[in-house]
């Protein structure tokens, strides 16, 4: 099975992306969604947060409040890395087991990992190639602020949280320009799945 980094800058449109890559026949696995599966109402991940970031970062219901949480790690890079020591374990090895399990079901298939931190733990390498969505950093913050309701400063903290997405475009296999609408965004994904389609029937590495 071809294994697919699919990362970019937040709000830069990994999302769009990655739904086109399903609707065309890839497995994606959105880490993000994993984040929220190892972290369930009564997980010993859960509990972890808490103890590390107080009982603010839960809803009244148990449940992690993800907006809470985010406001804390988005402001302090030490708290940030306090989180990721909690997580990054749970996420990764759950992806992994996802991965194997599609490529026993279907070997010849794509398997795309939707990410936004590939380059910031340096996981490149274990990925048959990594796709980069890019945008203009305008266009990143102005999203970003629409999607989330965010004052500008609120969402430049959050874009200088990642690694530039130039630097992440410059490290890139391939590049899925998302600066145009989205009917030019999902030709440009069309473009990068015939490529990965090729390596796939290949069977090898960019």
């Amino acid at each position: 099975m071809l294994r697919i980094g699919l990362t970019g800058g937040i709000a830069s449109g990994k999302s769009s992306v990655a739904r086109i890559f399903r609707e065309l026949g890839a497995h994606v696995i959105d880490a993000d969604r994993v984040a929220r599966e190892v972290t369930p109402s009564g997980s010993p991940a859960l509990a972890q947060i808490a103890r590390a970031f107080g009982a603010q970062v839960l809803r009244p219901d148990g449940t992690l409040d993800r907006a809470a949480l985010g406001a804390i790690v988005f402001a302090d890079r030490g708290k940030r890395r306090v989180l990721e020591g909690i997580l990054h374990p749970l996420i990764l090895g759950e992806i992994d087991r996802r991965i194997d399990a599609l490529a026993q079901d279907d070997p010849r298939g794509v398997a795309v990992v939707e990410a936004a931190l590939i380059f910031e733990l340096a996981r490149q390498a274990e990925y048959d190639a990594v796709v980069v969505v890019w945008a203009e950093p305008e266009q990143q913050a102005q999203r970003l602020m629409a999607r989330d309701r965010l004052p500008p400063e609120e969402a430049r903290r959050r874009m200088d949280a990642q690694m530039p997405l130039a630097q992440k475009r410059l490290r890139a296999d391939f590049v899925v320009d998302n600066s145009g609408d989205e009917a030019r965004c999902r030709q440009e994904a069309e473009r990068v799945w015939q490529e990965l389609a090729r390596l796939a029937a290949g069977g090898g590495r960019c």
